[in-house]
């Protein structure tokens, strides 16, 4: 095996490593911003208004797939640094087994709960039946999202960061393709957008697994590999679990601002909806890189090579801070501009708000970058603790804010949630890292 992440100089293995990630998030968050688009165009403020008030929903279950795949990889991607073959294929396996519980588990669980999951939120009565609706059909299609994002998962701990942008962009026109169909052409409506969304994730997850095989013989199982251990699966769940848990504690978070935003009407939801996909676009060097340091540590930690986890985290750094800058001058000048793409409001309000969005958080994009960086680190390290606590963090400061800015500043106080989480978050990440590389350090020098 060929460890590609465990020579050669970090900087240069990082930006290399995580350009194909960062143009394959970029076309996914450009889908996504497609989806809105077209819904908002085509079916008004209020259909835009019934996608956007899910967001906080789908990263709930979203990030708690992303949290354990991402979680089963980083094992994988040791196993792969430590040339272990054999223990790769049996953490693939069990991975797999985990996936198969996890997928039938949230969708039986969020179909039955998806109404009273949208009263809960305050979902505004006019976009309720919208937003019912397509909740169901992404419910629906929650085994293809599992999949892929464990194939993407699995291909990245490898050191193959390319061949995910492939599938991705497979993925991406054909969904934007679908949109098109779906939502313009024939009369689905916004569940027509959750339809386009789960034939292109089907599709290519299909794909990326037939593509594996074929191209990776060490991840073709045998029965062998496939038997059950207690023991390797409490492995998968002791670090996937905090990982999935951390995703899931944010996104709770994001419902309790969403529940705020849905008490001031559609508007208010469009804009902070439209704001937040144009900035996920913009601050998308920032996960890549996560993922990217994530597979890096993952594979030198067990390669035994903490040296080179200092320096690439120092490079990450270095890059981090870097793109933030880029980002903020960026959505300082253009962010709000880009919210008239998705509808044609003529109040001007629209425009308003997103532009009171980008005012007060772009200032903080150097700590985003960083809380990225640290939390991925630390995740490659194997600790999962850390960053759950992170994410206890982030919610705290979200409920705080919420209760504290609503009443006194409405919209402007709302949009306070983010940065304050993020330096919350932040804080426990960094301490914990420096503590952990000067107690390696010293642990050395003793010997």
């Amino acid at each position: 095996m060929t460890n590609e992440l465990t020579t050669g100089k970090p900087m240069k293995i990082l930006l290399k490593f995580s350009l194909p990630i960062l143009i394959g998030n970029i076309v996914q968050q450009f889908y996504y911003l497609m989806d809105s688009i077209i819904v908002g165009r085509f079916l008004g403020v209020d259909a835009l208004a019934a996608i956007g008030s899910t967001g906080s929903v789908t990263f709930l279950f979203m990030g708690w797939i992303m949290g354990m795949t991402g979680g089963f990889s980083i094992l994988i991607a040791q196993r792969f640094g430590a040339n272990d073959t054999k223990g790769l294929k049996h953490f693939v396996a069990m991975s797999y087994y985990l996936c198969i519980i996890m997928a039938v588990f949230l969708t039986l669980v969020l179909l039955l709960a998806n109404q009273w999951i949208l009263t809960v939120m305050n979902t505004p009565a006019e976009i309720f039946h919208d937003t019912y609706r397509f909740m169901r059909v992404v419910y629906t299609g929650i085994t293809a999202t599992i999949a892929y994002n464990m194939f993407n998962s699995i291909l990245w701990a490898l050191g193959d960061s390319k061949t995910p942008l492939y599938f991705l962009l497979i993925s991406s026109i054909l969904n934007i393709l679908l949109d098109l169909l779906f939502v313009a052409v024939l009369p689905f409506g916004v569940a027509g957008a959750g339809y386009a969304t789960v034939v292109s994730q089907i599709t290519a997850s299909v794909l990326c697994f037939i593509y594996m095989l074929r191209k990776y013989p060490m991840l073709r199982l045998g029965r062998e590999d496939a038997k059950i251990s207690g023991t390797t699966i409490r492995q998968l769940i002791k670090i996937g679990g905090p990982m999935g848990m951390q995703f899931s504690i944010t996104a709770i978070g994001g419902m309790v601002v969403q529940m705020a935003l849905n008490g001031l009407g559609p508007i208010y939801i469009a804009a902070f909806s439209a704001s937040g996909k144009i900035q996920n676009i913009i601050v998308q060097a920032f996960p890549s890189l996560g993922v990217s340091l994530a597979a890096y540590v993952g594979q030198n930690t067990g390669a035994g090579r903490n040296d080179r986890v200092k320096e690439g985290v120092r490079a990450a750094v270095i890059i981090t801070l870097i793109c933030s800058i880029v980002a903020m001058l960026f959505v300082f000048i253009f962010g709000a501009k880009f919210a008239d793409l998705f509808v044609d409001d003529s109040s001007g309000m629209v425009y308003e708000n997103a532009k009171i969005f980008f005012y007060v958080v772009a200032a903080f994009y150097p700590l985003l970058g960083l809380l990225y960086l640290y939390r991925n680190a630390l995740q490659g390290l194997g600790d999962g603790f850390v960053p759950l606590l992170g994410g206890v963090c982030e919610l705290i400061a979200r409920i705080t804010v919420i209760i504290l800015l609503l009443k006194p500043f409405g919209y402007l106080g709302i949009c306070w949630a983010n940065p304050v989480a993020w330096i919350l978050a932040l804080l426990p990440l960094v301490f914990t890292y420096y503590n952990r590389m000067r107690t390696q350090g010293s642990e050395r020098a003793h010997k």
